[in-house]
């Protein structure tokens, strides 16, 4: 396999047991028996076509910033989309983006170009890829909002453009992940504004997040998914939960909806805390939990 995966990207653009911690904002995680970064879309249907052909189970990651790997690694093929696929242009109001794109890039570049709609987007730290899949969003704006068309590569291999009615949003969902399909690209739809304007309220969501948010330490972002009618917050808060800790896995103290990696903690503290918060919310409330973090290789 490694050399299918060497001949089809380059020696330089694959790695055996890549530690995944290098790899996710939690910094936690096993090796990936192999790790790689195709270069462009051609070769990311190769890569895919070879490991359906193989046999070899295979995921695809960005920035790793919603994502938990177990202590153990995975047990196969890393697709990684952040380095490479990372083409950005704009069009008038329109902003053309690959999968791998950050999407703080976007909102940066947008702002300069005096686009406005994005500014939601200015502190989520994962790729376009990853935010389309899952309709990531914050302080009341989501992709769905901002996007024209999304390209996709289906399971087949055949290459597809849907709309944004077609994309099928809804809360931190869309039919990508249902599908199994993997963004190639996107256009998103922006209005003009004045950069200034645009900047001060990108640094006042900063000032938001800086106060309320532990970005002093590594996790995933919101760990929990909102509840409807709750804040994940609020329920982990009321059950008492504030500052519980294993080993150096931790609610946050300064915001109950985030569980925090303190320095040294591993998959398992980290999977165990979630599921404690899960189980002791749910015994209080009724309310089961729902994680915004995806597991990999449990």
């Amino acid at each position: 396999m490694l050399e299918i995966l060497q001949k089809l990207v380059g020696e330089k653009q694959v790695w055996e047991q890549e530690p995944m911690s290098d790899h996710t904002t939690f910094r936690v995680g096993g090796c990936a028996r192999y790790l790689v970064e195709p270069k462009d879309k051609k070769q990311l249907a190769e890569v895919i076509t070879a490991c359906q052909r193989e046999g070899m189970p295979y995921y695809i990651v960005g920035n790793g910033s919603n994502l938990l790997v177990s202590d153990a690694g995975y047990d196969g093929v890393i697709i990684h989309l952040f380095k490479n696929m990372s083409d950005l242009k704009v069009q008038g109001e329109q902003i053309h983006l690959q999968a791998g794109v950050l999407l703080v890039r976007a909102a940066s570049v947008a702002c300069r170009e005096g686009l406005t709609g994005l500014e939601f987007a200015s502190g989520i730290p994962g790729t376009v890829g990853g935010a389309l899949v899952m309709n990531a969003g914050a302080y009341g704006g989501e992709m769905k909002d901002v996007v024209h068309t999304v390209t996709v590569l289906l399971t087949d291999g055949s290459v597809r453009a849907y709309t944004n009615e077609e994309m099928e949003f809804g809360y931190r969902k869309s039919r990508i992940g249902a599908e199994h399909s993997i963004v190639l690209e996107a256009v998103l739809a922006l209005k003009k504004g004045e950069s200034t304007k645009i900047r001060e309220q990108m640094n006042q969501l900063k000032e938001q997040r800086v106060r309320k948010q532990p970005l002093e330490y590594a996790s995933a972002g919101s760990t929990f998914k909102r509840p409807e009618g709750y804040f994940a917050g609020k329920l982990i808060e009321d059950a008492g939960l504030r500052g519980f800790r294993i080993g150096d896995a931790q609610v946050s103290e300064k915001h109950c909806g985030f569980v925090i990696n303190r320095g040294h903690a591993t998959a398992l503290e980290i999977a165990q805390v979630i599921r404690h918060v899960q189980k002791k919310v749910y015994e209080q409330t009724g309310i089961q939990l729902q994680t915004e973090v995806k597991y990999l290789g449990w």
